[in-house]
């Protein structure tokens, strides 16, 4: 009896899956207008589909964007790139409620990444524009008439919050599938793809990452340990000054490559400012390029301005490493990659932290033994220069 239970209850699981799924699908819509479109995507982010009715002898297109789990605070919009993928460039369709409860639909030509999605012409023909807002999905209607009977174009579709005082379109996201959001369309074939994870801005992005944190966040870390810990061995002198260094120039050449793609990055996105982030790697830049020529001035041991230096050194280099892993955490906040690739950096952290706690009561131990007895030896020599409790020739 209890197997027929589970049996039963796992049959209604399944079927209320499928019912969901179906209904998820843009084959089983029904619009409440009546309209029928012959063609449809489920667009794989930002819950959307795409309906079109195409015409191959005029390249006129009737189109119906959906965008569900739509709030009255957000707008959505659809958009054609002729020129190139992405959002720069593209013509967009765009939606929005307006505290009254009517629904604003027009068109804006995006030229940056900090549009405001101001209202402006299209470079080809548009009529028929319109949109509906129920149940949290916004509906935008267009009849498109594309240039050079377009068969295959590139498509880009987001949303984005609206201005609480001024009621108009405010930045989207900048991570996740919000730049994950675009790919291309066959209008005949009705067959489309999303652009890939990989795509140029995408990876460099995560190559910007991967350097900094590689370079400023552990390998200039791991220098400053083996300065600190491994001078106090005496066998390991003078291992860990080319040890020390090697680390360090190595961190500093991957950083200047790191804080290069970056630069790169921020000349690529006009509009686009993660003022603290950038801020904090130009002085990162500034100072770690300091240490380097600081190298090449190190007095020696026995000069007179060797502990100013080294006071400069050790405060500058403390200062880098610190504001590195400051930075690294405002990288992973924008870049908002899996949970995994932070945690794996934290647990980095954690261990190069633990090492160093280690290491400095280890080597606190050490230099503490031999001050001690080095004291020892003093007072030896020094009873028998005076022959206390020295013992003297004929006694026993």
């Amino acid at each position: 009896m209890d197997g027929m239970l589970k049996l039963f209850v796992s049959a209604c699981i399944l079927m209320s899956m499928l019912l969901t799924s179906s209904a998820q699908s843009c084959s089983r819509y029904a619009f409440s207008s009546n309209r029928v479109f012959s063609s449809c995507n489920d667009l794989p982010y930002l819950n959307s589909f795409l309906h079109w009715n195409f015409n191959s002898s005029s390249s006129g297109v009737q189109i119906a964007y959906r965008h569900t789990g739509v709030t009255s605070s957000m707008w959505v919009a659809w958009a054609i790139n002729l020129d190139s993928t992405g959002m720069v460039g593209s013509q967009a369709l765009v939606a929005y409620r307006n505290p009254d409860g009517t629904i604003k639909a027009y068109t804006s030509s995006v030229d940056s990444y900090q549009t405001a999605l101001s209202e402006s012409n299209l470079s080809f023909p548009v009529s028929d524009l319109s949109a509906t807002y129920s149940n949290s999905e916004m509906i935008i209607y267009a009849t498109l008439e594309l240039p050079n009977k377009s068969t295959t174009v590139n498509q880009v579709w987001q949303h984005g919050p609206l201005s609480a005082t001024t009621n108009t379109p405010g930045v989207h996201a900048f991570s996740g599938p919000n730049v994950q959001s675009m790919g291309t369309l066959d209008l005949l074939s009705g067959r489309s793809a999303t652009a890939p994870v990989g795509n140029s801005r995408t990876r460099n992005r995560n190559i910007h990452g991967v350097l900094n944190a590689v370079s400023w966040g552990i390998l200039m870390p791991i220098g400053a340990i083996i300065a600190r810990y491994m001078r106090v061995f005496k066998s390991a002198d003078p291992a860990w000054f080319y040890l020390h260094v090697t680390c360090q120039s190595s961190a500093y050449i991957i950083g200047v490559a790191g804080w290069a793609t970056g630069i790169k990055l921020g000349s690529e996105s006009s509009g686009v400012q993660y003022t603290a982030h950038r801020a904090i790697g130009i002085v990162l830049f500034c100072l770690g390029t300091l240490q380097v020529f600081a190298l090449l001035l190190r007095p020696k041991k026995d000069h007179k301005y060797r502990f100013y230096w080294d006071i400069y050194h050790h405060s500058v280099g403390y200062t880098v490493i610190i504001l590195s892993i400051i930075n690294i955490y405002k990288g992973f906040d924008i870049l908002d990659p899996e949970k995994k690739w932070k945690r794996a950096y934290t647990g980095i952290l954690v261990a190069l932290a633990l090492s160093a706690v280690f290491l400095e009561a280890f080597t606190w131990y050490i230099v503490l033994k031999r001050k001690k007895s080095a004291r020892s030896g003093k007072m030896n020599g020094a009873n028998g220069v005076n022959g206390h409790g020295a013992e003297t020739p004929g006694t026993a």
